[in-house]
């Protein structure tokens, strides 16, 4: 059985950091890409960062890239998102997932059920 756990959110002011934690347990880690994921209510679930199974080719939109790094520790299961000068608009309940690809794609395609995710909330 799959199971993802995510770890690390909290209330920060614009222009802090955080450090986001997700392991997953159940399958084989190493073989998929890693993303990250943010929601707020009202809205659909938005990639915030992914990294494939290398760990050396990473993919970020333009609202996160230079402030997010996702990286990745097979040995351990867990892909990490270090978040720093972050913005209101950056709140939101974070999750994390495998893709069913090696690499980082266009429109992904979970291996993984989402978890129950950590809370991140941005004051101004």
């Amino acid at each position: 059985q799959v199971q993802v756990v995510e770890s690390g959110g909290g209330s920060v002011q614009a222009g802090g950091s955080l450090t986001l934690s997700c392991t997953v347990s159940g399958l084989t880690f190493d073989a998929y890409a890693m993303g990250w994921f943010r929601h707020t209510p009202g809205t659909e679930r938005v990639r915030v960062a992914c990294v494939d199974t290398t760990g050396f080719v990473t993919d970020y939109p333009r609202s996160t890239k230079g402030r997010f790094t996702i990286s990745r520790d097979d040995a351990k299961n867990t892909v990490t998102l270090k978040m720093s000068s972050l913005k209101p608009e950056d709140t939101g309940m974070y999750y994390c997932a495998a893709d069913t690809r090696t690499y980082c794609p266009a429109y992904w395609s979970s291996r993984t059920p989402w978890g129950q995710g950590t809370q991140v909330t941005v004051s101004s």
